[in-house]
């Protein structure tokens, strides 16, 4: 696997994650993001034995975008408090075939996941055995028919912008498994996890990551534009 680094230290490492690969592994015949990013670090610096690579978080296989790892136990339990407190500033960005209305709006759900399907239920009012989902999206710019949407999710549940953009606006390009009739040639979806945004776990300096959009399909149109949308 081809790895496209985005950022490198001694504490963390985050890279960019192509569609159709999964972040952990979860199948003995499924090579995982995670072991490849290990496979390069005990490459790159020549360590023996087996390389410590702590997951912080995960995209589903279908999704692109920026995926954080921690170097260290002790980045591993500082960047998993920051998350868990939403400290971190996480912003996707996804492509819907109808323009939304409102053009910007916060969203707010109660999401189930229902693990033998794999898929998340959603409901507008608290049920046994789920949890809160919030998420802020801003319409962007269309083009190639596609109306591109900043996401901003506050929680992260599983599946989270999938659905709940599925039942308030439409299911994102490619997304089947939400309501898309036709999915797209390479089995990922219109859902890129474009930027990171927190304190570094040892040197308490502020970070921004930055995952490139991928050069394919209608993410083309968007590229010269992607970096303007993290920095607002």
């Amino acid at each position: 696997m081809k790895l496209e680094v985005i950022y490198e230290d001694n504490h963390l490492i985050a890279v960019n994650k192509p569609a159709g690969v999964v972040v952990q592994e979860n199948d003995p015949h499924l090579k995982s993001l995670q072991e490849a990013v290990k496979l390069y670090i005990k490459e790159k610096y020549n360590k023996p034995g087996d390389v410590f690579l702590g997951v912080i978080h995960r995209l589903d296989t279908v999704v692109t975008g920026l995926v954080l790892f921690a170097r260290t136990s002790k980045a591993l339990v500082r960047m998993n408090e920051q998350f868990k407190q939403r400290e971190v500033e996480k912003t996707y960005l996804a492509l819907v075939r109808r323009k939304p209305n409102p053009m910007a709006d916060t969203l707010v759900h109660y999401l189930k996941k229902d693990k033998k399907n794999n898929r998340t239920k959603l409901y507008h009012e608290e049920r046994d055995g789920s949890k809160r989902a919030e998420l802020y999206y801003e319409y962007i710019t269309t083009a190639n028919h596609c109306f591109l949407l900043k996401v901003k999710p506050k929680t992260g549940r599983p599946h989270q912008i999938r659905v709940q953009l599925a039942r308030t606006i439409t299911a994102i390009v490619g997304d089947v498994k939400y309501g898309q009739t036709k999915p797209n040639s390479d089995k990922s979806i219109y859902l890129h996890a474009l930027g990171l945004k927190f304190v570094h776990p040892v040197k308490k300096e502020a970070i921004t990551l930055h995952a490139p959009l991928p050069n394919y399909g209608n993410w083309k149109f968007f590229k010269d534009i992607e970096k303007n949308i993290l920095e607002e």
